[in-house]
């Protein structure tokens, strides 16, 4: 969980000894876990969850291999320069950061710098992918708003973010598409998704 946010909590709602079938009571915010950031996030007039195309959902991805980086160090323009890009799909970026979650250490994750940022979304990007809480340095010293400039040059653009990526070491094979798809919840600034990567044959 990111400090701050709503903490999950589930109980039963209903019981098969009682009611006679079962019904789970879920509480959560729309940032837990595994989750889409929608343009509302960070942009007033953002578009929400459920206005957004399906293809920022389920989209074509490119990985880069980030991992054995320092604390709080910056991923930047020349790191991402060499990789072909699919315009309108998914860059995903495997820091290995996700090995920390649960720690305080994960939030001194390496981040995104907006020039890099800019690079992919030339490139036609509009899926931001990480294994880290969030692509912009994270701050937990409560020093005023949040300074999100990653957040706000992908809502801009009309992209989403995917953070708390995990086993991405897993993806062993070539042209992975990615679904990250999310409750459509209407006016939602967010929401939690199953993170699936997977090709297609033929």
């Amino acid at each position: 969980m990111f400090p701050g946010d709503p903490v999950p909590a589930s109980a039963p709602a209903s019981t098969i000894a009682i009611e006679g079938y079962n019904v789970l009571q879920i509480t959560l915010g729309t940032h837990t876990g595994t989750h889409v950031d929608a343009p509302y996030h960070v942009r007033p007039n953002g578009a929400r969850v459920d206005q957004l195309p399906i293809d920022r959902f389920v989209a074509p991805a490119a990985i880069v291999d980030l991992r054995d980086r320092p604390p709080r160090s910056a991923i930047r323009r020349s790191d991402l320069a060499g990789t072909p890009w699919p315009s309108g799909g998914a860059a995903v970026l495997h820091t290995g950061w996700s090995v920390h979650r649960g720690t305080p250490r994960y939030f001194d994750h390496p981040f995104l710098t907006p020039d890099a940022a800019q690079l992919l979304l030339d490139a036609g990007v509009r899926t931001l992918a990480l294994d880290t809480p969030n692509p912009d340095p994270t701050h937990l010293d409560g020093s005023g708003p949040a300074r999100l400039p990653v957040h706000g040059l992908v809502a801009e653009a009309g992209g989403i973010i995917v953070e708390n990526l995990t086993a991405l070491e897993r993806i062993d094979f070539a042209d992975p598409w990615l679904s990250v798809l999310p409750l459509r919840i209407a006016g939602a600034d967010g929401g939690p998704c199953r993170a699936v990567a997977f090709t297609i044959l033929g």
